[in-house]
């Protein structure tokens, strides 16, 4: 037999005749309604973030946790040599997806803010909480004051949340020590915690998440700080793939965010930009000219904002949920980013206290209702769109040959079901050709 490709990414086929063996498979998932690839040209804008990719009752086959083969059940038999002892998941009708990719997340930290959301729920805003001595910097004296142990058995219970939700892959920031050795501290349990779990996770340093209290009269010792000494620390140890900057009206300038964001370049570390969420400073406009892979919030982007990422191909990571519940009075221009021809990424900003829900089906639906995007829209970036905020394109985001097996299995063949929030929508998680979520409960 000889492998065909069907004129499209992923929908690779065998022709029955010719001498090429068949791959061998581990695992394979059937009976499904469908399997909604996502595969395409990358990254996905435009138009294109509309389509699903689907194979009609697919069936997939991977090894060793990389897919090896997709198409129509029908070929299965002739297409895969289906290896003994090898699991075959039974998917009941659901519609498979890609296993969801979480662009932007705040999961390692101690301590909780509940009684600073009771105050949202008031109608105190997050601006006057902060310059109470709440948000960002209260987080930072919990966390301090925990170990690293301490911080990384708290992780774990997280990142089994976000895979209950169908997220297979997240990237995690620092950010709550603002001192060299809580932010080492950080990075180190990131670094435990994802070795002991099934996700794909992604680190970024976040230093320059605010200024310390202890710098507010002098900030620029913490800039010097964070580029002559915490940026070579996490270089030297490569604890981070990324550094972010929360370039934003009364936290880091555009000038101050450059200059920690050459400085990480130089270390080689890839760039992300906290941006014009509070208001408009020129953060997407940054991104695009230094050569962020992502700027994510986006609420106030301009215009020139909005070109420039596209111009970059820079992700547009848009964090819906946060926006809800900081109650913010508008969200991210959604339709503008994407008529500007942005990549665009779902992301569920999970932290302490503006980010309470881990759940992207949750930000989707956010998404959907309040931003305007269309469902298929809504999961492209989600998936492959993630993918691309995170430069694991070639690696997760789709469901094409030589992927990992990452996969969420739908109760029904409804894409709809994602967006009836509290009802549970997914049956089955898979991580690298393995069950990890089984009718909602982690797998052994």
């Amino acid at each position: 037999m000889q492998l065909r490709t069907a004129g499209k990414s992923g929908d690779c086929r065998y022709t029955p005749g010719f001498a090429m063996s068949a791959p061998a498979a581990d695992f394979v998932v059937k009976n499904t309604s469908g399997l909604a690839t996502l595969r395409g040209a990358l990254p996905r804008t435009g138009a294109a973030l509309r389509e699903l990719g689907l194979i009609e009752r697919g069936a997939l086959a991977a090894r060793g946790g990389r897919i090896v083969w997709a198409g129509p059940e029908a070929e299965l038999a002739q297409a895969v040599s289906v290896q003994p002892g090898a699991e075959q998941l039974d998917a009941q009708g659901g519609l498979v997806l890609p296993g969801f990719v979480d662009a932007h997340t705040h999961l390692a930290y101690a301590g909780t803010r509940d009684d600073e959301i009771q105050q949202r729920l008031a109608g105190v805003s997050y601006a006057q909480i902060a310059a109470q001595g709440g948000g960002i910097v209260r987080t930072v004296a919990a966390t301090r004051e925990a170990s690293q142990a301490e911080l990384a058995e708290s992780l774990l219970l997280r990142l089994d949340e976000l895979l209950a939700c169908g997220t297979t892959s997240v990237e995690i920031k620092s950010g709550y020590g603002l001192a060299t050795e809580p932010e080492l501290r950080l990075l180190r349990a990131i670094r435990a915690a994802a070795g002991r779990h099934p996700a794909t996770v992604v680190s970024t340093f976040l230093g320059a998440h605010e200024v310390p209290v202890e710098h507010r009269a002098a900030r620029e010792r913490y800039v010097e700080l964070l580029i002559e000494e915490m940026l070579p620390a996490v270089a030297q140890e490569r604890l981070a793939t990324f550094c972010d900057v929360f370039c934003e009206r009364g936290v880091f300038t555009v000038r101050e965010s450059w200059r920690i964001l050459e400085a990480a370049a130089k270390h080689g570390l890839g760039l992300r930009v906290h941006a014009d969420e509070l208001a408009w400073t020129g953060g997407a406009e940054l991104a695009g000219e230094i050569g962020a892979r992502s700027a994510d919030h986006l609420i106030f982007v301009s215009e020139a904002g909005r070109r420039a990422l596209a111009r970059a191909a820079c992700a547009a990571t848009l964090l819906p949920s946060a926006a809800f519940y900081l109650r913010l009075p508008r969200y991210a221009p959604a339709r503008e980013l994407i008529d500007a021809g942005a990549p665009i990424a779902l992301a569920s900003d999970a932290n302490p206290a503006g980010g309470l829900s881990p759940s992207l089906p949750f930000a989707m639906t956010v998404a959907c209702f309040a931003m305007g995007l269309a469902l298929e829209e809504a999961l492209s970036a989600a998936t492959i769109g993630g993918a691309w905020s995170l430069g694991l394109e070639h690696e997760l985001g789709s469901l094409e040959v030589g992927k990992r097996a990452d996969l969420v299995v739908l109760r029904s063949a409804r894409l709809l079901d994602l967006l009836r929030v509290g009802v549970p929508a997914i049956r089955t998680v898979v991580k690298d050709g393995r069950v990890v979520v089984r009718e909602g409960q982690r797998a052994a």
